[in-house]
């Protein structure tokens, strides 16, 4: 039996608490993958569980149809396996009305961000699906490509303008420094080239607040999903799985309605900065070490590699002797102490969360996780021996017979396997552009 609406739940799984039925759509979600199930939409959920109506959730896959297999079947309803060593507690989460998939549905999408009750477009589509060149400024002839999220959204916000709806909220949710501001950025690019008379209604209708988000979830297993159906007594082709811990920062910066996330334990603060930066540089910097540090020394999952002597001082250093100190932190942030909670993260052994999963798309996370601490310290003459010995483990990765998964494969490679490897890479002119520069 396939999960659905009718499917009885045992009494430990938490259902959604308010009648689906008579709920509007008012989010438009772009890029529905695990990490967005299993972290905004049960915010979603939260605040319509604690009385928020009309925050569904219309979900979009740009090219694969894979998600709205998954869900469209089960009414948009998927359940959430939370995992520590304690166990593991299950729940329905109901936020999610549909999922549309943008290649063969391009009109729908469109009709959905322009519909008069959605008030808010969010995105999770990886650093890579914003489409920027080498400079940071939007690869125009990609943007116009058939599954770019800006044709998608820049049709939506003409569709509204010419029908005299109000503006949106373009909400981020993904690992970009100042996401707000550089989403904002590349949709002003698009709507300059292909909207013109959409620009200043944009500009004076839209807003575009920058996030912080923050939850490992690790890519769903043939063997999760049956350990959940064996609870269920129904199966779930949507389950995602993932830690206790969550956490979402957001610039209260709206274009109009939204829900009351700060209820149920997101933070609204005015500058969300300083969490971005502890979790870039700290949290994923140190990830993505423990990626190629722990692949090259064979082991296939983040609490592997975080028990391993040889890796484990490596992190701490990364984390509080280079990463922390270039952090202007928050009044109310202790480095430290999250520093101890990230260390206590990485060890959960419940949590198969594996390394070759975020060692994906390299080229566009390295810059913002370790080149900006890096280019701190070579600004004040020190050196960072942790982040240097991740970047001898990316090239070593670049060089083995892992297959790479990032949109610059075949350059890292043809770099990575040259003399002159470090200038080739992040010299002046090199694939990867930074402030920094190898010694």
């Amino acid at each position: 039996m396939r999960l659905g609406p009718d499917t009885p739940l045992p009494a430990s799984v938490q259902a959604p608490g308010y009648d689906r039925a008579v709920q509007a759509a008012g989010i438009v979600h772009i890029g529905i993958g695990a990490f967005h199930r299993a972290h905004q939409a049960v915010y979603t959920d939260d605040a319509m569980n604690a009385g928020d109506r009309d925050w569904g959730i219309i979900g979009v896959s740009l090219r694969s149809g894979d998600v709205a297999a998954q869900l469209n079947p089960q009414d948009g309803l998927y359940t959430v396996a939370t995992r520590s060593a304690a166990g593991t507690r299950l729940r329905e989460v109901g936020a999610v009305r549909h999922v549309l998939v943008a290649a063969d549905e391009a009109q729908a999408v469109i009709d959905a961000i322009a519909a008069p009750t959605t008030h808010i477009v969010s995105f999770t589509v990886t650093e890579k699906g914003y489409l920027r060149g080498a400079d940071g400024t939007l690869d125009l002839a990609a943007a116009r490509g058939a599954s770019s999220l800006y044709r998608f959204v820049g049709a939506g916000l003409a569709a509204r303008k010419a029908a005299g709806f109000g503006g949106l909220t373009l909400l981020s949710c993904d690992n970009l420094a100042g996401n707000g501001a550089a989403l904002k950025a590349l949709m002003r690019q698009y709507l300059a080239a292909e909207y013109s008379d959409v620009l200043g209604w944009f500009d004076s209708e839209c807003r575009s607040p920058s996030t912080m988000i923050d939850r490992i979830v690790p890519a769903t297993t043939d063997a999760d999903r049956a350990a959940i159906e064996a609870t269920l007594g129904a199966r779930d082709e949507g389950a995602v799985v993932t830690e206790g811990f969550s956490q979402w920062v957001i610039e209260d910066d709206f274009a109009g309605p939204r829900p009351r996330w700060e209820n149920v334990g997101a933070e609204l603060v005015a500058d969300v900065a300083p969490y971005e930066t502890a979790k870039l540089r700290m949290l994923n910097g140190a990830h993505s070490a423990l990626a190629y540090i722990g692949l090259g020394r064979g082991h296939e999952y983040v609490h592997q590699a975080i028990a391993d002597p040889a890796i484990r001082p490596v992190i701490e250093r990364l984390m509080r002797a280079e990463a922390a100190p270039t952090i202007d932190a928050a009044p109310e942030q202790d480095l430290s102490s999250y520093a101890d909670a990230l260390l206590d993260r990485f060890a959960n052994p419940a949590l198969h969360h594996r390394l070759a999963q975020i060692a994906m798309d390299g080229s566009q996370k390295i810059p913002q996780r370790w080149l900006e601490t890096l280019a701190w310290h070579q600004a004040r003459g020190v050196r960072c021996p942790s982040i240097e010995a991740a970047i001898a483990a990316w090239i070593a990765f670049l060089r083995s017979d892992h297959p790479i998964d990032d949109p610059l494969a075949d350059k890292l490679r043809e770099a990575a396997a040259s003399p002159d490897a470090m200038a080739r890479l992040f010299g002046e002119g090199g694939l990867i552009a930074s402030e920094w520069r190898p010694a």
